[in-house]
């Protein structure tokens, strides 16, 4: 019987965030977050940013609404360009089929930034991809794209906030042999301690509220 419960639990809860991913009302503004398993490189930035609960974060964007379609303004892959919300979510799914998809909202106090991150997010279309993660050079990776969005839009204040990064892993000081090949190859110094940020710390912000979680 107590296993019969389980199984019963377990398939309510899977039902449950199918039904919730497929029916959920998006509103510009809403930021995607996505867990990517893009091999070791996704391994060690999920292994020294902040994690909501058990859930670690490698990629971010912000939700756009126009009229009966809903797009997400991102920087992957090459640059930063609009992708429909189910290519988005279409991306990454777990062994239940369900999309490894979490949405913040911003609370209620800060709401009227959105208009204005959303207008300076998609003015940034075709800056190309930032694969060195230097800030304010002319590129944008994933969190960056959010936070200089953000600082537009609170009129070039700190929105969310910095960090040094880190391209250690945690358990043996050493830099991960991932980045030490990553930067070898664009021939560039490996960026330990430079300011940055990154999806987990924007999910965990303060003026950030989870709404949905699709996995």
């Amino acid at each position: 019987m107590k296993h019969f419960l389980t199984v019963v639990i377990l398939l309510w809860s899977t039902c449950s965030s199918a039904q919730l991913w497929r029916d959920f009302k998006y509103q510009s503004g809403d930021l995607v977050f996505q867990d990517l398993d893009c091999g070791a490189l996704c391994d060690a930035i999920e292994a020294v940013t902040p994690a909501l609960g058990q859930k670690h974060f490698s990629h971010v964007g912000l939700v756009y609404v126009a009229r009966d379609s809903i797009y997400v303004i991102e920087a992957i892959d090459k640059d930063v360009h609009l992708t429909s919300i189910q290519n988005f979510l279409n991306r990454q799914r777990d062994t239940t089929g369900n999309p490894k998809v979490v949405v913040g909202r911003l609370k209620k106090a800060h709401q009227r930034l959105n208009a204005r991150a959303l207008g300076f997010a998609l003015q940034q279309r075709g800056k190309p991809y930032d694969d060195a993660f230097l800030y304010n050079n002319g590129k944008y990776y994933c969190s960056e794209l959010i936070y200089d969005a953000y600082l537009h839009a609170n009129e070039d204040r700190p929105f969310f906030n910095l960090y040094p990064m880190t391209f250690m892993d945690p358990a043996t000081g050493k830099t991960y042999p991932v980045w030490k090949t990553y930067f070898k190859n664009l021939k560039m110094t490996l960026p330990e301690g430079k300011q940055g940020c990154n999806p987990g710390s924007i999910a965990i912000s303060d003026a950030v509220e989870i709404v949905a979680e699709f996995y």
